[in-house]
């Protein structure tokens, strides 16, 4: 009798299907222009538009996006800012008295950092 139940139990596992793992915030899918997961819209989007969207979860990118850092003294806590370089965006936060790329503060994925200017930003 228990061998029965044994090969019950383990015939109703295998046909069981295995539900698919559902993508995890800030997920990177690589490509000729990677997007990221984003779990807000539940769809893949590109970087810059996955910055966007997490500001805009936050009130908005509180100083906008320029090549010039905002003033430090009127600078707060959390703060979001996208500076703009050459090589082209990142999203930075402030945090714990500087400014930090927002990826070493919310750790998405590692490859935010080699996106756009964030590789540069601290050259």
């Amino acid at each position: 009798m228990f061998r029965i139940l044994m090969f019950i139990a383990i015939a109703s596992l295998i046909s069981t299907p295995l539900k698919a793992q559902p993508h995890r915030h800030g997920e990177i899918q690589s490509g000729k222009q990677p997007h990221a997961w984003d779990s807000q819209v539940q769809e893949w989007v590109t970087i810059e538009q996955f910055w966007k969207n997490y500001g805009q979860s936050r009130g908005g990118i509180t100083w906008g996006e320029a090549a010039e850092y905002p003033t430090y003294s009127k600078v707060k806590e959390h703060d979001t800012f996208m500076v703009k370089l050459d090589s082209g965006l990142c999203l930075m936060e402030f945090f714990h008295g500087r400014w930090r790329r927002a990826n070493d503060v919310k750790r998405w994925n590692p490859g935010f950092n080699d996106f756009g200017a964030c590789p540069h930003v601290f050259d």
